[in-house]
């Protein structure tokens, strides 16, 4: 008694361990990919690029202001001998043929500063291709979001999908377990032969293989889903396919508008390139600076000079670029057309894609109402084949038949409702409105 008593509480003790190990949720999708482009190290990473691209961005728009350097200097000389022509003051005199000056201290102070005046327009357009190149990785990060979340929608659908599968074959395994059950007493009985019973333990065992290959596949699609949003692994999600329905319903009666996100990225990188030609062609010209200084010197004993600044204009001009920016230019073009071609090639791509999504949604709505029909007329079907079946006016191999057809059929049904929010989301990526759709 004692020992049960011990293995009651260590079973119960255990299965309130189970009971916590695992935590169910109800996710909508609206919240996974709220959660997927906010927490996922995909779109975390593509953050951190945006903001590293930002933060480039306006290093190069500093250069448009003025460079102003300050440099100061304190040297103790070691019994140097100055040798000067300047004429001392109060003697008259020249310090020719007198003994040398000795110092022991030198002190330089000097402030610059440098405005760019023209440069071949090489900094405007350095700062325009910044800015677009900028754009474009703000693009890309919403654009790795739009993967994402489509990515979230597919795992939705698989997972909804696998579950209903266990669902309908859990449900039929208990019919199915039943009628071995009813058939080996009538085998029993003398009733039935025993081939016949052989058939329906078949179909069972097949059943249960199907059952378990079920539940395989919503585990590791749930594990999937669970590691991209970030949640705890031991997550269990229960999917809130009513809320899904009404989302679709609400974002086909509200219009609206979009654009890929890959094909604005590129293009704000062909227009980066673009200004990247005119880079190249700045070389061409001579830069012009507005410059201006200050300059204190103090050597003891000998010279001191204050207050004296200085203000102009620097011209610089680099005569090889004549001969060797051409190149330079060439590579600019080449790589803007590169750019201009694949967006050409991206537009065209993206065409397609909508229109195979557009026909890919409405066949899904056609299938499902075939699925509805079949459904109904294999349900119809085993009923008949039931019924004969017990009159004796249908063998064993009819009735199982007809069993596995009314399974099959309402498998099909189940993955037809969710293949149309899948199909239908797709194309809203094509269109490039995935996420906006679940921001209203």
């Amino acid at each position: 008694m004692k020992i049960k008593a011990k293995l009651l509480i260590v079973i119960s003790f255990l299965g309130i361990t189970f009971g916590y190990a695992q935590e169910r949720r109800i996710l909508s999708l609206k919240e996974a990919i709220s959660l997927v482009t906010t927490n996922s190290n995909e779109a975390v990473l593509a953050n951190m690029k945006a903001t590293t691209s930002k933060l480039e961005m306006e290093i190069i728009k500093n250069n448009q202001y003025p460079s102003l350097k300050i440099s100061g200097q304190f040297l103790q000389l070691t019994d140097a001998n100055i040798d000067s022509k300047i004429k001392m003051g109060g003697s008259g005199s020249s310090s020719e043929g007198s003994s040398p000056i000795k110092v022991s201290q030198l002190f330089l102070g000097q402030a610059n500063v440098s405005m760019p005046i023209f440069n071949g327009f090489k900094l405007k357009n350095s700062i325009s291709a910044s800015e677009n190149m900028y754009k474009a990785e703000t693009a890309n990060a919403a654009n790795t979001k739009e993967q994402l979340s489509i990515y979230v929608v597919e795992l939705f659908a698989k997972l909804f999908q696998s579950q209903q599968t266990a669902t309908l074959i859990e449900d039929n395994l208990k019919s199915a377990q039943q009628r071995t059950k009813d058939f080996s007493a009538m085998v029993d009985n003398g009733l039935m032969a025993r081939n016949d019973l052989l058939k329906a333990q078949l179909q069972e065992s097949n059943i249960q293989l199907s059952l378990d290959t079920a539940r395989k596949n919503a585990n590791v699609i749930n594990y999937q889903l669970v590691t991209v949003l970030q949640l705890p692994e031991n997550t269990l999600i229960d999917i809130d396919i009513e809320t899904i329905k009404s989302d679709m319903v609400k974002n086909q009666s509200i219009q609206t508008s979009g654009q890929r996100n890959d094909l604005e990225a590129l293009s704000y990188q062909q227009k980066a390139s673009e200004a990247v030609i005119k880079i190249a062609k700045s070389g061409y010209y001579p830069s012009l600076a507005l410059v201006g200084g200050y300059i204190a010197f103090d050597l003891k004993d000998v010279i001191k000079v204050s207050n004296a600044m200085n203000v102009g204009v620097g011209l610089s001009y680099d005569l090889a670029s004549i001969f060797k920016n051409g190149k330079e230019v060439k590579l600019a073009k080449s790589k803007s057309e590169q750019t201009k071609t694949a967006v050409a090639i991206l537009t065209n791509k993206i065409k397609e894609e909508t229109h195979e999504a557009q026909e890919n949604y409405n066949l899904s709505l056609k299938q499902n109402v075939v699925y509805t029909q079949a459904v109904e007329q294999a349900t119809e079907n085993y009923r008949i084949v039931k019924d004969k079946y017990d009159n004796s006016l249908s063998t064993t191999n009819d009735l199982l038949e007809a069993d596995v057809q009314q399974l099959q059929t309402k498998i099909n049904l189940a993955l037809s409702q969710a293949d149309i929010a899948l199909k239908y989301y797709q194309l809203q990526f094509a269109e490039g409105k995935l996420i906006n759709s679940f921001s209203r």
